[in-house]
């Protein structure tokens, strides 16, 4: 088990986020950064220029006016979207190219994409200001994942069928079977990229939102939003058994089961376009 602990450590160390954003969080930590600054960095890269532009956009923001040049996406938008959806681009070319055998690199990101939009959407309900934050938050919440399933594929398949003959929950067998889980793996991951704690404890807590300390609402409705998206993918009825939510998440959002069943469509409708924008070349 120690042997495996340290395979996965060392897979997940080999992973660093892009150039592009390491100048980013840079300049953001300066206290006397400007917003010329970080137009100028993001117009550097051909590549990521064209994702956010596609980004804000789409009709996931809403956006009536057209915005053609990133200096206005950035003084539209402020800094902590700016870092976010920089962060949610970087993130996907950090992984490009690998290779997975549990599931394709195309699957892993629709659930991803799903759980953001579901986090997101729900947020919306339970409190407004933070829901545009709730996006990122869900999207990088199984990030834990990539990397055993890169590194440790065959005990990763183990435990996804034991979790489907048993009907304990997928963190439950991997804590059996490894002595952690992917979202412990994806906690770790995020404070060695030196990510916010806003970023890292939801994802790190969202199979126990009980046990987080500052984010709880981000949490909490990670939790129920990751929980939504597998009853979508088809791993069981939401609110019951293995997907039943955590009683301090309903406590914590103020949400209802018919809440949270209420944005599944919407959810569905917007994922084809999050991918094509983010994960789209």
């Amino acid at each position: 088990m120690e042997s495996t602990i340290k395979h996965v450590a060392k897979s997940a160390k080999l992973i660093s986020l892009p150039e592009t954003y390491l100048r980013l969080k840079e300049i953001l930590d300066e206290p006397d950064f400007t917003m010329a600054e970080v137009a100028i960095l993001i117009s550097q890269d051909p590549g990521l220029t064209v994702r956010l532009l596609r980004l804000v956009n789409s009709s996931f923001f809403g956006r009536s006016a057209k915005i053609e040049t990133v200096s206005h996406a950035v003084s539209i938008l402020g800094t902590q979207q700016i870092h976010d959806l920089v962060l949610a681009t970087c993130v996907s070319q950090a992984f490009d190219g690998m290779s997975l055998e549990v599931m394709t690199m195309q699957r892993f990101w629709e659930r991803s994409v799903m759980c953001g939009v579901n986090s997101q959407l729900l947020s919306s309900m339970s409190q407004p200001d933070y829901s545009e934050r709730l996006f990122v938050c869900g999207l990088l919440h199984d990030v834990g994942h990539l990397i055993m399933y890169e590194s440790i594929p065959e005990q990763c398949q183990q435990a996804i069928k034991e979790s489907l003959e048993s009907g304990m929950s997928l963190h439950k067998i991997e804590h059996n079977l490894f002595g952690f889980d992917y979202a412990q793996i994806g906690g770790a991951m995020m404070r060695h990229w030196g990510l916010p704690q806003s970023l890292w404890e939801p994802a790190q807590y969202h199979t126990d939102p009980e046990k987080a300390e500052q984010y709880l609402h981000e949490t909490a409705i990670v939790h129920i939003g990751s929980l939504l998206t597998r009853a979508g993918d088809g791993e069981g009825t939401f609110d019951m058994g293995p997907l039943r939510v955590n009683p301090a998440a309903w406590e914590q959002t103020g949400l209802t089961c018919d809440q949270c069943l209420s944005i599944q469509d919407e959810g569905k409708d917007k994922v084809d376009e999050i991918m094509s924008l983010v994960f789209r070349k």
